[in-house]
């Protein structure tokens, strides 16, 4: 079976799966840094169907942060990959023609930057997940701890790292008179475009402070709120690719048919028309963004710590047991006591909506891929809408049993957890006394918010999940849902 490739596109079993456009018309203007699972179902994704509906000089070259044999591998097959949506009535897969080519940061870091200088280069968008900026979430400046940020701090002309290599294209933009181009985050962070803004802004002012001042007077930062549930590659998706298509696809990527874009309108370069392909342009978009992080993230986090405790694999085996199911319900109920109302949408339609996605008998989402990071991703997910309900005098306890479940995964995981301070969280969660593991989760800097801390209602609630974790790790799930109101 041949490779998937411009010369074998000729061959697809279905020519309507194809790229709807001539991709060698047209030229780049986008580079991606993170060229991952999530980027190829989304961005990629989008900017697919806008090329088709209206062609524009808006293909991606996509950078690989770390590893080489990603970009090796989807420029053997010129960019194409395969998106495999499963629907219970069946997968459907459509080659995506948007990606023009790949690098990899860590091995062509020049030709990575020549190609942010290049003045046809209008966008750099990013999801290198959370951990992957070097940036604290506390204080949004450079983690000076960072090895990433250390090492390009002292070689800033040669950068490998994602606040680098954007430094150094903008410094070099200013000295040539060329217009910044417009970054782009499309990680699950709160106001992520001010979130990595900041973290420029800071990593530059180490170096130059007269360019931190230019970089933060001039660069066009919007914020952006992204959602579809997008699993890691298995040999199904590549087998069923095969079967769809007639030609073999390593790139393949399987989602679900969801897929939703939430993006503040701030371009001075101009932007492909996402909205024209479902996009939302908003003003603001921390209505959106909370309402995502703390309804859909809460509660997958909590899913992927409960399930897992409780033996499953996926999320779709965690939503066939009834008791996972309420706890999930729960969480999302004193979520959207803490948000305030869209306009155009029913946060209650919405969770009952995440509850069915979840439930997708063919969406193989594993809960301890959804796991890894917790202590870059539970602020804004658990944490704060926690906070607001302590303020508010609304129930905590749901957000504390999301904590508890949490604490205990780090217990069974150990040092071999994915997580950037896992000697921290091991070190932190031993011991068998609630009061210690209290102790020891209030010690670890820029996790807890202070109210949190500083709270007796918060630290009794997050004890008593505790006790009833460290007395038989399965009663949490078996509570009664009166106890956990």
């Amino acid at each position: 079976m041949n490779r998937l490739s411009d010369a074998a596109l000729a061959e697809l079993k279905d020519q309507s799966c194809a790229p709807g456009y001539a991709r060698e018309d047209l030229g780049v203007g986008i580079v991606h840094l993170g060229l991952g699972a999530f980027h190829k179902a989304h961005q990629a994704f989008y900017t697919d169907r806008v090329l088709a509906r209206s062609g524009g000089d808006w293909r991606i070259l996509g950078v690989a942060m770390r590893n080489a044999q990603v970009a090796e591998d989807i420029n053997a097959q010129d960019g194409l990959f395969a998106l495999l949506e499963k629907r219970e009535t069946g997968p459907r897969a459509h080659v995506v023609g948007s990606i023009a080519s790949a690098l990899c940061a860590a091995t062509q870091s020049s030709e990575v930057i020549a190609a942010l200088c290049a003045p046809t280069t209008k966008i750099v968008s990013t999801t290198v997940t959370e951990k992957g900026y070097g940036i604290d979430p506390a204080t949004r400046a450079p983690d000076q701890t960072n090895p990433v940020i250390q090492r390009d701090w002292e070689n800033p002309e040669n950068p490998v790292g994602v606040l680098g290599m954007i430094v150094e294209a903008l410094r070099l933009r200013r000295a040539s008179n060329v217009a910044p181009f417009t970054v782009l985050c499309c990680d699950n962070l709160p106001e992520n475009g001010r979130f990595v803004k900041a973290g420029l802004v800071g990593f530059a002012a180490h170096r130059d402070p007269e360019l931190a001042a230019w970089i933060d007077a001039n660069l066009s930062c919007p914020s952006t709120m992204v959602d579809r549930i997008t699993p890691a590659q298995t040999e199904e998706t590549r087998a069923l690719v095969a079967q769809c298509l007639g030609v073999a696809d390593s790139q393949a990527i399987e989602t679900e048919p969801f897929h939703q874009w939430v993006i503040e309108d701030d371009f001075p370069l101009g932007r492909p028309a996402w909205e024209e392909v479902g996009a939302i342009i908003a003003p603001d978009v921390t209505p959106y963004e909370d309402m995502k992080l703390r309804l859909l993230n809460g509660s997958h986090s909590l899913l992927a710590y409960a399930g897992y405790l409780d033996g499953k694999r996926y999320v779709r085996d965690a939503m066939a047991d009834e008791k996972l199911v309420r706890l999930v319900r729960q969480l999302m109920h004193a979520a959207i006591e803490t948000l305030p109302a869209i306009e155009g949408i029913d946060l209650a339609d919405y969770a009952e909506d995440l509850i069915q996605r979840f439930k997708n008998p063919e969406i193989a989402h594993e809960t301890l891929q959804i796991a890894s990071d917790g202590s870059q991703k539970l602020g804004q997910r658990i944490f704060a809408p926690a906070v607001q309900a302590l303020q508010s005098g609304a129930t905590i306890r749901p957000f504390a049993v999301a904590i508890a479940c949490w604490i205990w995964f780090c217990r069974t995981q150990g040092t071999a957890v994915n997580d950037p301070r896992a000697e921290e969280l091991s070190a932190a969660f031993q011991g068998d006394d609630p009061d210690d593991i209290l102790r020891g989760l209030m010690a670890m800097n820029g996790l807890q918010p202070d109210t949190l801390k500083e709270s007796e209602v918060w630290s009794d609630t997050l004890r008593d999940m505790l006790s009833q974790l460290i007395a038989v790790p399965v009663d949490l799930f078996l509570m009664e849902e009166s106890k956990l109101a």
